[in-house]
């Protein structure tokens, strides 16, 4: 498997060392994690410690990052935003402005988007 290529990349706190995501475009921190099975798009960020994995899609304006895991066939899109030690997997969806964040758990079928904020060890599933 080769590696991207790293270069730097400015996530909003500074420049950091960085690389474009082979399947889709988006930056990813060296520091942060991202399958070449997932999605991350062109305007999508991964940085931090995240770890995106399996069929994951990241896309639209949408960011991951701190601690944060998305997995399975989750899609996080728009301009959501996925951070502290949250989880989100299986076939759950953040979209629109959501945010998930602290040590929450986002799984199953559930949905949280527009303005929805999920927190704390606060889990949504089905």
């Amino acid at each position: 498997m080769e590696l991207p290529m790293s270069t730097i990349f400015d996530f909003g706190f500074g420049l950091v060392p960085a690389h474009q995501h082979p399947n889709g475009g988006g930056w990813v921190a060296d520091t942060a994690y991202v399958a070449e099975t997932a999605f991350v798009g062109p305007n999508a960020q991964v940085f931090g410690n995240a770890r995106v994995s399996g069929n994951a899609r990241i896309s639209g304006d949408a960011w991951v990052f701190d601690d944060a895991r998305v997995f399975g066939e989750a899609r996080v899109f728009g301009e959501a935003r996925v951070f502290g030690s949250a989880l989100v997997f299986d076939d759950a969806q953040v979209f629109g402005e959501a945010r998930v964040f602290g040590e929450a758990r986002v799984f199953g079928s559930a949905l949280v988007f527009d303005d929805a904020q999920v927190f704390d060890k606060v889990w949504v599933y089905e």
